[in-house]
């Protein structure tokens, strides 16, 4: 049933993308894929597609043999109707995965057939266990022109044995995610479904020139901590026409954990997100952080659909962090069904270890939030700064929220200060200055969108 919904819904959003709207954001700057001039099947590498038999060293072997062609136009591996059951693989550059519709790719629930490897650099340990992760279960690293795509074939995590050891506190490394792509350009996935992920979905990571479109992507509501995008210390970022229902976070906009992402100082910008519908069961639809040491900066939001949500847009650091998340431009937003419409803390989430400064102070500077409705919304917004670095120039206008009657308070703001014009229910005394063509608010909506311009995919 829920997938039958997912792809009702990703039908409707490709007639959207077809309409287009013309932001001028990264999206705009999509290339088109040139088919690659070989091809073959997985089959061809001695692969069953029963659901039962283990392929790793079929797809291993497959592209090994790939790159070969990579001076040749590149090539493609083709996944053909079938479940293929498979441990953790690595992609090289010139390559397109393709899965054809009614291909299904299982991992393997064993985690002895998923490596363990070191830890992002800018983590510095495991995010959930101290010391080395498991790998994702499509890699790559350090390539170039990769494509994984498809005629809405599938990708299935199998995450229940995985949110079992990880709420049992049994897990040796943490999670891996499902597609993992990192220090690489020119990446694109696209035509996918992607079910119960370990942990993240899809996690572009050191990478620029990143397309991700026409993606559904879901896990149960009770999974945890799963999330479906994370773009990581990132630049040149589309995300467009996905459909995105998760146990935590649909979205989430990350760049390094306190001294391990100051140190690795590479930030999440340049990145456009239209055109998708987020549910997010227990955290937000759309996250900025909290791990964001490294900066995010430039991000363009558009047209999007917020449901059955714990929080709908949500801004995460907390003392130690270092970093920035500044010029954010989030518009044309529906909201339905979301206990929390807007959310700045300055007190989330824990540190790596006891080594970072308890005096990086994280700023968070120059939001527009503007054109937004909501429908049974039970807060309007909460906004809690830090005493030693206020958030600053925090921008509404043109909302109109309908909040419940079980609200306990609509708005509610500490150490924070902004403009607003046009907000209902009225927003805190310290959002009230009036937004007008001379405030900081207008400048940013100019800057962000003739960034964007300037910055082709």
């Amino acid at each position: 049933m829920l997938v039958a919904l997912l792809l009702l819904l990703l039908a409707l959003s490709n007639v959207v993308n077809i309409n287009g709207d013309g932001s001028g954001g990264q999206c705009d700057f999509n290339p088109e894929l040139d088919p690659r001039p070989h091809s073959v099947s997985i089959r061809e590498f001695g692969a069953v597609g029963d659901g039962k038999t283990l392929n790793t060293i079929a797809f291993q072997n497959a592209i090994f043999y790939l790159k070969s062609f990579a001076d040749k136009g590149g090539a493609q591996l083709y996944v053909p109707p079938g479940k293929w059951l498979t441990g953790s693989f690595n992609l090289t550059s010139h390559l397109t995965l393709f899965l054809e519709k009614g291909a299904v790719i299982i991992g393997s629930q064993d985690p002895s057939y998923w490596d363990v490897v070191e830890p992002l650099p800018s983590y510095g340990r495991g995010t959930e266990v101290p010391g080395g992760r498991y790998q994702s279960l499509i890699n790559g690293y350090k390539l170039e022109d990769v494509v994984i795509t498809g005629n809405n074939g599938t990708i299935d995590g199998m995450g229940t044995a995985w949110w079992d050891k990880f709420n049992s506190h049994s897990l040796n490394y943490s999670r891996p995610h499902l597609v993992e792509i990192v220090a690489s350009e020119y990446v694109v996935v696209s035509n996918l479904t992607i079910l119960n992920a370990p942990a993240y979905s899809i996690h572009p990571v050191y990478c620029s020139n990143v397309i991700i479109q026409n993606i559904s992507i879901s896990a149960p509501p009770d999974s945890p901590y799963t999330v479906g995008i994370v773009p990581d210390s990132s630049d040149n970022v589309c995300i467009e026409d996905c459909i995105i229902i998760m146990g935590f976070d649909a979205i989430a906009l990350k760049s390094g954990w306190d001294e391990y992402g100051i140190a690795y100082g590479r930030p999440t910008k340049n990145v456009h997100i239209r055109r998708v519908y987020l549910e997010a069961s227990s955290g937000s639809t759309l996250a900025f952080g909290s791990e964001m040491s490294g900066g995010i900066s430039n991000v363009l939001v558009e047209h999007v659909h917020l449901h059955n949500s714990h929080s709908g847009i949500e801004f995460r650091t907390t003392k130690g962090r270092g970093g920035y998340i500044r010029e954010i431009l989030i518009s044309d937003v529906e909201m339905e069904n979301i206990y929390k419409a807007f959310s700045a803390t300055g007190h989330c989430g824990s540190h790596p270890d006891d080594k970072f400064d308890p005096d990086a102070l994280p700023q968070l500077d120059h939001i527009t939030l503007q054109d937004v409705t909501g429908s049974n919304i039970t807060i309007a917004g909460n906004f809690t700064g830090i005493p030693e670095s206020p958030f600053t120039n925090i921008c509404l206008s043109n909302i109109s929220l309908s909040i419940n009657p079980v609200s306990p308070f609509s708005w509610e703001c500490s150490n924070v200060s902004g403009y607003s014009v046009s907000v209902l229910p009225r927003p805190c005394p310290n959002l009230a200055s009036s937004w007008n063509s001379s405030s900081s608010c207008f400048t940013l909506i100019s800057s962000i969108i003739g960034k964007s311009k300037t910055s082709i995919l």
